[in-house]
């Protein structure tokens, strides 16, 4: 009997599975269990391996639009320092472009940065994008009342 090399097998798809983020292996471990299983019914590995094989070609197709359904791969939430772009920070050091300075502090960290222009230290700015380690920031205009 070889349902131990299956269910070996399962595990070694699920643990890739985890690994990666395609959702294609983890069927490749059902079709194993689908293959273990036979195994208590029948010692040919042909079948056996028919089973695994016909099973995870079959899964494959028939899920994949399912799983596309209820993973929405549109509303991706921004992480890390790509987190910041949008926000408002405080300028703590003059962004002067001759001179490469300036840092701006956001969220209690702060950061160093540049811009088109030069802006005055004490001036509130807006995170347009990220460049290496450096925001790239502009002047926040505020709303005359």
């Amino acid at each position: 009997m070889l349902w131990y090399l299956w269910l070996i097998a399962a595990g070694i798809f699920f643990i890739v599975e985890i690994a990666t983020t395609g959702f294609l292996i983890f069927w490749l471990g059902i079709g194993s269990i689908l293959a273990m299983l036979t195994s208590f019914f029948t010692d040919s590995i042909l079948i056996q391996t028919a089973v695994f094989v016909i099973s995870s070609v079959i899964l494959i197709p028939l899920t994949k639009p399912l799983v596309n359904k209820y993973i929405d791969k549109g509303n991706s939430v921004a992480t890390n320092a790509f987190g910041l772009i949008g926000k408002i920070g405080i300028v703590t050091t003059d962004i002067d472009n001759l001179e490469a300075t300036g840092q701006v502090k956001v969220n209690g960290e702060i950061w160093s940065a540049k811009s088109d222009s030069n802006i005055a230290k004490g001036t509130k700015v807006e995170i347009k994008q990220i460049d290496g380690v450096k925001l790239i920031v502009e002047p926040k205009v505020e709303a005359i009342k």
